[in-house]
């Protein structure tokens, strides 16, 4: 079986994600079988494994830092919510429906067999398992029937190592305050302590780390520097919705400003899957923003309604806030307009969901696309490709093939326009399905993670560059090796900064 190292927090955002996806790169580089795991995590981005199973975006991106495919064993439990009360509660990668907030308090022990029969084959194919814990171990009003924190570190046996976040401020009550309110057994789990996200001189720290190891009894194993390294976050505390613009390296050029694209995002209430969007972030031509109100989004290059939770609802937040009617003038004045997933449903005619899934109705869409949705109580969930129809925009895109991942309870048909001509589909998948649609200047996909597609990404860039009439990037960038970059420079940063012979010694 695996050792196991456990990695908690004093709150959430507090570098659990990161602080796990680094160890597990470390480990992988020092020639170890690695996962990651964590048995329950509640957030809106999803990915869809090669078997059609649906788990943790973050837990993806930690088996990417493994070298290894993603696997449902690796989050066995997510909570997408669907509400301020109720999430739908997906177990093994199949939803099983959705439950308010004291239902699944009640119901989560059940699934504490599923938790342990995950770990149990990840544990038998691995050399180490990386657990994250979730928020607090110190949320004294959830600690009952726990099955993420320090419950499952119990289960499992685990050394704890606790985050705190220096960033925001307070992290010596942070590690105080939850070292204290844990009960012994649970601070003997804790073997150390990290300080993440330290801007300054080391030095001037030195004090308060002795005094807080006094305190606690515990040693600091580490004070992680703050560094932008490229790795897709885990929830909507992300910084992308908080004026961070883009990784590029550089918007200087002969002393001036470089002119760049400007795309901007439209921050649903229930946004889901930001993480499709780290590919153009990544890019020195774009500036890239998630805009609330119709005011913050200018006159972008191109707008895009990211995917939802809540379809109509978002629809009809678009429709009070203005935003409808600015993204339809924004579409008649040539700005490139796409809609993924539930922004793709919007841009149609009509949605119905006449089985309940979103409380029932039927409601007008946008028009912008010659399409109607139809919600089903089933989930489509898959892993798919496809081949870009000539038109519209991509009228001079010739065989290009796309991969993404398709995660829907709505099935989209295609209607006529005035003159009778049957909507264009955007894609032709494999198995002679129909994607997505396009009309002229605006079109929508299903496919996730889309923008990954360096091709596609470069076709679109380039567009946007042409038609404003300023130099593309030169080259291609392959997002892949980007990211794996990324990893690299993530486990080189952790591994000066803590102390790794102390984490061999709690394995």
């Amino acid at each position: 079986m695996a050792k196991v190292v456990m990695i908690q927090g004093t709150m959430s955002n507090a570098g659990k994600s990161l602080i796990t996806a680094g160890l597990c790169r470390i480990f992988r580089e020092d020639g170890y079988r690695v996962a990651p795991f964590k048995s329950q995590n509640m957030a809106l981005n999803s990915y869809i494994t090669r078997d059609g199973l649906e788990m943790g975006r973050a837990q993806a991106m930690q088996a990417e830092a493994c070298g290894i495919d993603p696997s449902v064993y690796m989050n066995p439990v997510l909570l997408k919510p669907t509400t301020d009360m109720g999430s739908q509660v997906i177990v093994n990668g199949r939803s099983i429906g959705n439950m308010p907030a004291a239902e699944y308090f009640k119901y989560k022990k059940k699934l504490i067999p599923d938790i342990l029969e995950a770990y149990e084959i990840l544990s038998r194919n691995n050399d180490i398992i990386v657990v994250e814990g979730a928020g607090s171990p110190a949320e004294i009003n959830l600690k009952e029937n726990d099955i993420v924190n320090m419950g499952l570190a119990k289960m499992l046996d685990a050394p704890v190592l606790l985050v705190g976040d220096i960033d925001r401020g307070g992290v010596f009550a942070q590690l105080y305050g939850t070292v204290e309110l844990l009960e012994k057994e649970e601070r003997d789990r804790i073997k150390g302590l990290i300080i993440n996200k330290f801007r300054g001189d080391r030095k001037i720290l030195e004090p308060g780390i002795r005094m807080i190891e006094e305190k606690c009894k515990k040693k600091v194993f580490g004070v992680i520097p703050y560094d932008t390294v490229d790795i897709e976050d885990e929830d909507s505390l992300s910084e992308r919705f908080h004026g961070r613009q883009s990784f590029g390296k550089n918007q200087e050029e002969h002393g001036k400003k470089k002119e760049i694209l400007n795309i901007c995002v439209v921050k649903l209430p229930k946004i889901s899957n930001f993480t499709d969007f780290a590919p153009l972030e990544a890019l020195d031509v774009v500036k890239l923003s998630y805009a609330l109100s119709p005011l913050e989004a200018g006159f972008p290059d191109m707008l895009i309604l990211p995917g939802t939770k809540n379809t109509i609802a978002d629809l009809k937040w678009l429709r009070e806030s203005g935003w409808e009617a600015r993204i339809k003038e924004l579409s008649q004045k040539g700005c490139l307009v796409m809609g993924i997933c539930g922004g793709y449903q919007m841009l149609g005619k009509r949605i119905t969901d006449e089985e309940g899934v979103e409380g029932g109705g039927s409601i007008e869409g946008m028009s912008l696309l010659d399409t109607e949705t139809y919600f089903r109580r089933q989930k489509h969930t898959i892993q798919a490709e496809g081949k870009v129809n000539p038109a519209g925009v991509f009228k001079n895109m010739k065989d290009e093939t796309l991969t993404g991942y398709e995660i829907h309870m709505g099935e989209t048909f295609y209607g006529k326009n005035e003159e009778g001509q049957e909507a264009l589909s955007f894609l032709t998948k494999r198995n002679g399905e129909k994607d997505g649609c396009i009309k002229d200047n605006v079109f929508g996909t299903y496919f996730h993670g889309i923008f990954e597609n360096t091709g596609f990404s470069d076709y679109i860039i380039r567009y946007l560059c042409e038609k404003k009439n300023i130099l593309p990037d030169e080259g291609n960038m392959d997002y892949k090796e980007y990211k794996e970059k990324q990893f690299d420079r993530l486990s080189d940063l952790i591994r000066k900064n803590l102390d790794m012979e102390a984490v061999y010694g709690i394995l």
